[in-house]
């Protein structure tokens, strides 16, 4: 394939969209409402506005587009790193080559079971399984076998994983083919920054200093028959209003090419990380309230798309990020193989944690909010991946599942594992969204549906 991202244009397309006039700004946030998503040079004026009221506007607007879409559900999941070896340099990682003083760990299978065991118990459904990109200690067969080693793992009180969705290294189609084959949800894989002359420079030695190979990954992997990927940037390598549009011209060539958009879009924000000299000094950092401007601005212009928040970032941005777009966070995270036993294990990371917090306490807060805290996995098991998904997530009908999902994962969290003080919350959210559901017949399936929770079945969705 070609490369399609031309810096020269998307950096010409912000010049010439700078310092926009107010009605123009108005024009396009009245737009972004009507949930059909945003061109380039309409993504490029937002960007570009500095004026605070017309910021908030654009929040308003994403709130708005954001319950519109998924309502009002945030689904949760925890990364699971099981190696960190890396044939790759990269200067803002842990896990990099040169970083002589890091503690290698590729974890056995008993390990990863181990691991899996702690999740289960504190009530996780999904997980994110990464790690290092090696060709012998990282190898695909190896995290094949990790992949059906954690769906083995069951626990008391109904503990499993449900859904395992994969961040790795770029392949080749007959390998996705294989690691489709293994059960999993999205694949998950960010370029990072999409400024070409930065890229090169973050990555000056392995397999990753292939550009293009990486921007390619996703046609691939839909190729091989992967319905659903995720794409993302890491901001603060380059000018974070540069990566936002090379984000939204990946998703818009997807669509091109593939018939579907990304199922979901990362926003990770560069963090200090053990020996890595690019995420101490951050080369373009961004502030909070740059932050939290693009996270607006991506829901606006891709508002079918997931958006995924790590706790890479602290609490109380979480908090306010958490209404702006996002419809997925980490909670309970650890970013060390191993460290779900071990949390302790600090030069084994890859980057630092902002948000240390339990998976209770997280939930606890997401309820406090406002927000329904949700473990859902049901559309990759019933089929609804890849276009069926999109058909559904454009006009805002998948809030028809999602709510109910939610709700209903929500509530055996409550009964399995949840603490005092989340329990009693919880199981007041859930009786005010009772009360709020206005349709008898969804109301009805909701409330049968909680009832045989409480008798003991799970696994119970729409």
């Amino acid at each position: 394939m070609k490369d399609f991202i031309d810096d020269n244009a998307i950096e010409q397309l912000l010049e010439r969209t700078a310092n926009p006039e107010a009605k123009r700004v108005e024009e396009i946030i009245a737009k972004a409402k009507e949930l059909k998503g945003l061109s380039l040079e309409e993504t490029a004026v937002l960007l570009q506005t500095e004026d605070r009221e017309l910021i908030q506007e654009i929040h308003a607007a994403a709130r708005a587009v954001k319950e519109g879409i998924y309502g009002n559900r945030l689904v949760i999941f925890a990364p699971l790193y099981i190696s960190n070896h890396c044939a790759n340099n990269c200067l803002y990682c842990g896990f990099r080559r040169d970083n002589k003083e890091l503690n290698r760990v590729a974890l056995t299978m008993e390990q990863i079971a181990s691991e899996v065991e702690v999740l289960e118990r504190e009530g996780h459904k999904r997980l994110l399984m990464l790690c290092g990109e090696h060709p012998k200690l990282s190898s695909l067969d190896y995290f094949c076998e990790a992949i059906e080693t954690v769906y083995g793992v069951k626990t008391e009180k109904g503990g499993e994983i449900r859904r395992i969705n994969v961040e790795i290294a770029p392949l080749e189609v007959d390998e996705y083919r294989r690691l489709k084959a293994t059960g999993i949800g999205t694949y998950v894989l960010f370029q990072e920054t999409y400024h070409h002359a930065t890229y090169q420079r973050m990555h000056p030695s392995g397999p990753k200093a292939d550009y293009l190979w990486r921007l390619t990954s996703m046609h691939r992997a839909q190729e091989a028959g992967i319905d659903d990927v995720g794409i993302g940037a890491l901001f603060g390598l380059y000018d974070y209003r540069f990566d936002v549009l090379g984000l939204l011209s990946h998703a818009q060539q997807l669509e091109k090419d593939c018939g579907v958009g990304p199922h979901t879009i990362s926003i990770p924000r560069l963090e200090p990380a053990f020996n890595a000299p690019a995420a101490v000094l951050p080369p373009n950092p961004v502030s909070d309230d740059e932050f939290k401007k693009l996270v607006a601005i991506l829901r606006l212009a891709v508002p079918y798309t997931g958006m995924i928040l790590t706790t890479r970032e602290g609490p109380e941005l979480r908090g306010e990020v958490f209404g702006l777009g996002v419809s997925q966070i980490s909670a309970g995270s650890r970013t060390n193989p191993g460290g779900y036993q071990d949390g302790s294990a600090f030069r084994a990371a890859q980057f630092n944690l902002g948000d240390t917090r339990t998976l209770d306490e997280v939930i606890l807060d997401i309820i406090q909010r406002g927000h329904i805290p949700s473990f859902c996995t049901a559309c990759y098991r019933l089929g609804r991946t890849g276009k069926d998904f999109m058909d559904l997530a454009k006009p805002g009908l998948i809030q028809k599942f999602c709510r109910t999902n939610g709700i209903l994962t929500f509530k055996e969290y409550l009964i399995d594992y949840a603490g005092e003080a989340t329990r009693a919350a919880g199981e007041e959210l859930i009786a005010r969204l009772i009360e709020e559901t206005r349709q008898a017949g969804t109301k009805k399936a909701i409330t049968s549906r909680l009832a045989r929770i409480e008798e003991g079945q799970r696994d119970i969705c729409l």
